[in-house]
């Protein structure tokens, strides 16, 4: 009987974990055309409109190469992103502006979103992310 149970449990938290994973997926978002190597990429993911730009859901920090980079999400929930990231060149952890708030650093969106008079928007940002995903982000 221990050995029915003890088969039973094993049969069964493999049916949970094969469900979980097909629960998530994974996104690379690849990088390219930034001024330089200098500095560090600050990568912001979103998964709500009022949270973007503001308050992260999952973010890194990573180098640039060739002034271009990768940045991989695992295990993401599916559902609904937006990507957002910072050339800090001068590793100060924050994009820089000038007194009209223009912006000194490289920055860029998912789906290359650009804002008109100001920052990009979440709705031209966002996508869905239904398996793993590779997305491009060009300056």
């Amino acid at each position: 009987m221990k050995k029915l149970l003890l088969i039973l449990a094993i049969v069964f938290s493999g049916i949970l974990s094969t469900n979980a994973q097909e629960e998530t997926a994974d996104l690379t978002i690849n990088i390219a055309g930034l001024n330089s190597d200098k500095g560090m990429l600050l990568v912001g993911l979103y998964n709500k409109k009022d949270h973007f730009l503001k308050k992260q859901f999952k973010a890194d920090t990573v180098n640039i190469k060739d002034k271009k980079s990768v940045v991989i999400f695992k295990d993401l929930p599916k559902g609904e992103y937006a990507v957002s990231f910072v050339h800090d060149e001068n590793d100060n952890k924050k994009m820089d502006t000038n007194m009209f708030k223009i912006p000194k650093e490289d920055y860029g969106c998912s789906n290359n979103a650009r804002g008109f008079m100001g920052p990009p928007k979440y709705d031209d940002a966002k996508f869905q992310l239904t398996e793993n995903k590779t997305i491009e982000i060009k300056i």
